[in-house]
């Protein structure tokens, strides 16, 4: 038997099994049930409302198999045969991850093709892997930010099944599996929630209309949300979700959405006596997303923190259009990398005001911070989606990574970066309504036509070869060039592992000098240093090294308390003190 229930305060709803329509029960707030013997796991249905020609899917569908548009499947969460019973989960701290997007990954695009990808995360040394959005969308593929069934994997990835299949063989192998997920938006296709109650506010922001989370009704909005983020993390058996730009979310309550979301995770994490993690993307800079509830803050767990890129991109790349135009100097890289933040309560060019506020260095742990040379927004929002492979030079990657990956922060790769992937990743849609398909192509070449990029450079998000030359390219990781790479980000997050101080959260224990194109960081008795410039450097360490740990270039030379370090390369050393 299947109890059907759906929150539709306004109207009266029927339920559509097969050819016949069946009145529902009206209940309390809004609620209608019905009970159906026969529908077992399986059964295909919808909903028809009044004033709407054609059925639709449920707004809490767990399973879409002929798309967003089509009836939804009951889909029974207990009949999964799970073999991660012995999983205890993995905290954030001391972790390393690595984003990647299903659709590009492999050839195959789909789950169980992901799965067999996975021992080579394993040999990587990675704790964490980044799922992009998976939950159901119009089309085939996309990047999954145009997400509009919140509680349903996207069919041609695999479905409900093949994401689980997925986190079951992850944890298997000892990865955990963090899951994005978009709440401050629906698609702009086949998003019919708000058909049946009123989820979206009179507001919107950059992608849309605002949800409604602190208007008339919006108690069993904010319950939608949270219900979603308990079943991933429940019913999938997910360790970490990653919240799409919180910044989006409109909310003047006394109890922000985000801190309802940290008390419920709080307690399903007790429950199931593993880790739970909520990481927010923010633009913000606020530390009050991360601070604990008991500060006064929202209590989640992580944020990314978009300063850390743009310090290490403008300063390797030399780029300064747009929101570089404040970062690149060392002195900037410097104050990211004690601090976290730039913009701390300081001028933004690109904003035009002042942003941010201080971290605590001595009550914030670096590790809340996680920190990227490269993510999807990153790369994908570059008008050809090139990534640092196809600007810097294999010395510089090199510096880059040993930066990232020797710093106090979460550090996170995207997915092919550990062998400097050749293959762009750019952006690509699926739309099959042809007014939207025409809007999406307008709308990208005209953002990029303002700065400066002819139109015929940028390319056709809807044209397949767009997404095809997006997939990574496994071939060439065995090549010259690029087996040294991925053998460099091996010997670098083993190193992270076995030195205790590259792992140390405590931002008041980084200490950062630079000179002329040279960076030194020290982190407990170990300094890191990095030689920007195209020829030899003599860098201060401040102390007498003992032992050279990792060098990304041959001829490093140890002198009393200095290092000569050749050009464009890094150095991880042991000293006295």
């Amino acid at each position: 038997m299947t109890t059907f229930e759906v929150w539709a305060p306004e109207k009266a709803p029927k339920l559509r099994l097969g050819d016949q329509d069946r009145v529902m029960e009206q209940g309390d707030g809004g609620w209608w049930r019905l009970d159906v013997p026969s529908a077992g796991p399986g059964t295909d249905y919808a909903y028809v409302l009044p004033g709407v020609d054609n059925p639709v899917p449920d707004p809490r569908s767990a399973w879409q198999p002929q798309g967003v548009h089509g009836p939804s499947r009951v889909y029974d969460h207990t009949a999964f045969g799970w073999t991660d019973q012995a999983w205890t989960g993995r905290q954030l701290a001391g972790s390393v991850l690595y984003e990647l997007h299903i659709g590009t990954f492999t050839p195959q695009g789909t789950f169980d093709a992901a799965i067999e990808r996975l021992d080579h995360l394993v040999e990587l040394g990675v704790d964490l892997v980044e799922l992009l959005p998976v939950n159901a969308f119009n089309g085939e593929y996309n990047w999954g930010y145009d997400g509009v069934c919140w509680f349903a994997p996207h069919e041609a990835y695999g479905g409900p099944d093949g994401l689980k299949r997925f986190v079951d063989a992850a944890h298997n192998r000892g990865l955990g599996v963090v899951l994005d997920v978009v709440y401050n938006h629906f698609g702009p296709s086949g998003a019919y929630a708000p058909m049946f109650a009123p989820y979206l506010s009179s507001g919107s922001n950059t992608w849309g209309s605002s949800l409604n989370l602190d208007g008339p009704d919006s108690g069993e909005v904010r319950r939608y949300i949270a219900d979603s983020v308990l079943m991933w993390l429940r019913d999938y058996h997910v360790d970490a979700l990653r919240l799409d730009a919180v910044h989006a979310l409109h909310d003047e309550g006394a109890v922000h959405l985000l801190e309802q979301l940290a008390v419920e995770v709080e307690s399903l994490s007790a429950a199931l006596n593993r880790p739970l993690s909520l990481i927010a993307e923010s633009d913000l800079n606020d530390p009050k997303l991360i601070t604990p509830r008991e500060a006064g803050g929202y209590g989640l767990h992580a944020q990314w923190d978009d300063d850390i890129h743009h310090a290490l991109h403008a300063t390797l790349t030399g780029e300064r259009q747009g929101y570089y135009g404040d970062f690149g100097s060392l002195d900037c890289l410097r104050t990211v990398l004690e601090g976290a933040f730039f913009h701390a309560g300081t001028h933004s060019s690109f904003r035009g005001r002042r942003h941010g506020r201080p971290v605590d260095r001595q009550r914030t742990a670096g590790h809340r911070f996680v920190a990227f040379l490269q993510n999807h927004d990153q790369i994908g929002n570059r008008a050809v989606g090139d990534r640092l492979t196809a600007t810097l030079s294999p010395g510089l990657l090199k510096v880059g990574a040993t930066l990232l990956l020797t710093s106090p922060f979460t550090p996170m790769l995207f997915m092919g970066e550990e062998w400097a992937a050749s293959s762009p990743w750019q952006f690509f849609t699926s739309h099959p309504e042809p007014e939207l398909a025409a809007a999406v192509q307008n709308g990208r070449r005209s953002e990029f036509a303002r700065h400066g990029w002819a139109e015929a450079e940028v390319p056709d998000p809807q044209d397949p070869a767009t997404f095809q030359r997006s997939k990574l390219d496994w071939a060439e990781r065995d090549k010259p060039g690029h087996a040294e790479m991925l053998q460099l980000y091996q010997r670098l997050i083993r190193l992270r592992r076995e030195v205790p101080d590259l792992t140390d959260p405590w931002l008041s224990q980084v200490e950062v000098w630079h000179g002329d194109q040279f960076i030194v960081i020290r982190r407990g008795r170990h300094a890191v240093a990095a030689n920007l410039a195209a020829v030899p450097q003599t860098v201060s360490l401040r102390a007498v090294p003992s032992a050279v740990l990792l060098a990304t270039a041959e001829g490093v030379v140890l002198e009393r308390d200095r290092v000569v370090l050749p050009g464009e390369s890094a150095v991880v050393v042991r000293t006295s003190r």
